[in-house]
């Protein structure tokens, strides 16, 4: 497939599409009203690496506070408007910098014109999101786009053009689908995530293969994991999904061998105790914890540097080369000095 790039559009100082880096949502689970809740829960959202943060806007009380929040916040705050048109039109004069609706579950056709036209004057983006879920016949792909395509028009028609747009659904195979479709037919970029995806494992999962499938065809501008819980694990996973997918490179990658018979170290203890202290350092830096000789220096030559497992004593490397022999006990001790030396330099 040719990537094609799509419109860029400004929300607060972030660019989303046009080529610029993909960026990482999620939404906060506070109660909006709770001033000092939900400023909390943001900053510690935009500490876990969130680049954009969604919150609900259910009545006029939440908009008074919506003020607040954007006085007293740093990263771009999108409003999330559901049936009253009226409450995204407050948002907007309340200072948010990018609305979300589902046009769906919006009664009033003349009412979204309105705020479309005002959105337009005020160089406020809208987020059209259709969630499959939304509608009491569930649509199919093709059914979804044309829907989309026509509410487009009359955003479009109605003044405003800064548009990202979002067709999620549960289902990973018509999320996929639905995505590839709306990605040739518009110039528009997209956001990009699978919803309802749930709670724990099999929803991390399911929503790295919809939205990981998408990413490595080209597809998506901004993302966000849509999971049951605490909104932080959405921005950690979303993280995880950009490095694992080569599109996020500044991290430290650990690699480790999968374990067998030979193996002569805890591998999986000392890989996820170097992930857990590495985690913070925004360099691209490839760190191999190979169990044995087998699983050594070759299988992990691409590796800055690594251990190779032995019963007592274990070889050190560094750039396909042995440097030394240590105690088994002093291996994350040493790695973490030699990361040191990587950083510092």
């Amino acid at each position: 497939m040719i990537k094609l790039q799509k419109k860029a559009i400004k929300v607060k100082d972030l660019i989303i599409g046009g080529g610029a880096q993909i960026s990482v949502q999620t939404m906060t689970n506070t109660l909006t009203e709770d001033l000092d809740s939900t400023i909390q829960q943001i900053a510690r959202l935009e500490d876990c690496g969130a680049d954009i943060i969604r919150v609900s806007i259910p009545n006029h009380n939440s908009v008074k506070v919506l003020a607040e929040i954007v006085k007293l916040t740093k990263v771009p705050i999108v409003a999330d408007i559901h049936y009253d048109y009226r409450l995204a039109i407050a948002s907007i004069e309340a200072g948010a910098h990018k609305i979300r609706i589902n046009p769906s579950n919006i009664k009033s056709p003349q009412g979204i014109k309105t705020l479309a036209r005002m959105a337009g004057d005020s160089n406020i983006p809208i987020r059209i999101g259709f969630n499959q879920g939304a509608f009491i016949n569930k649509l199919s792909p093709d059914a979804l786009i044309s829907t989309m395509l026509d509410q487009i028009k009359i955003i479009e028609d109605s003044g405003c053009s800064s548009l990202v747009l979002a067709v999620k659904c549960s289902d990973i195979a018509t999320t996929i689908a639905s995505y590839r479709k709306l990605y040739e037919l518009t110039n528009y970029p997209l956001h990009i995530g699978l919803t309802e995806a749930g709670a724990g494992e099999s929803a991390i999962i399911k929503s790295s293969m919809a939205i990981g499938t998408l990413l490595m065809e080209g597809i998506g501008d901004t993302i966000r994991v849509s999971l049951a819980g605490d909104p932080a694990r959405e921005v950690y996973v979303g993280r995880r999904i950009l490095q694992c997918a080569g599109i996020d490179k500044s991290f430290v990658e650990v690699i480790a061998c999968p374990t067998c018979a030979r193996t002569s170290l805890p591998v999986e203890k000392i890989a996820i105790e170097l992930e857990n202290k590495t985690k913070h350092i925004r360099k691209q830096i490839k760190i191999a914890v190979m169990g044995c000789s087998v699983n050594g220096i070759g299988e992990a030559g691409n590796a800055d540097f690594g251990v190779c497992g032995g019963l007592n004593q274990s070889i050190i490397f560094k750039n396909g080369k042995r440097i030394k022999t240590i105690n088994n006990q002093q291996i994350i001790a040493e790695l973490l000095n030699i990361l040191k030396e990587y950083t510092d330099g």
